[in-house]
């Protein structure tokens, strides 16, 4: 059974891109922990992230590195936090934080509620950073 972000990579469910290539597609956490928080997931249906091939791994990261520099560009933060919990969804992913502190990235601190018009302003930004 395809996974709630197979659906939004097949286009079934729409989702607020910020980049994404043959690989792999980096797009808003609709419950973020703050503005700028994106989930990045490859395109091959894997629940956990240590069962992705080496070199799919290793490429996820680099992806992830180039989607969180669009981020800080947008988001001016000291740095961009990154977590693998992997619990929600049944698909390996990525969140990609702006944080200035520790707490930025407690995910039992209450999530933002933006509404569609400042999602797609947010991911319009790091689209074109």
């Amino acid at each position: 059974m395809a996974t709630l972000f197979s659906k939004i990579i097949n286009g079934d469910i729409p989702c607020y891109k910020v980049a994404e290539n043959d690989r792999f597609l980096a797009f808003l956490d609709i419950n973020p922990l703050v503005k700028g928080h994106v989930l990045v997931i490859p395109k091959i249906e894997v629940d956990y992230i240590f069962d992705l091939d080496d070199d799919i791994l290793s490429e996820l990261i680099l992806f992830s590195k180039f989607v969180s520099r669009k981020i800080k560009s947008v988001f001016p933060c000291e740095k961009i936090g990154l977590s693998v919990i992997g619990l929600e969804v049944p698909h390996a992913h990525i969140h990609l934080i702006p944080i200035n502190s520790i707490h930025d990235m407690n995910f039992s601190n209450q999530k933002l509620k933006l509404n569609p018009t400042e999602l797609e302003v947010i991911a319009n930004k790091i689209l074109n950073a």
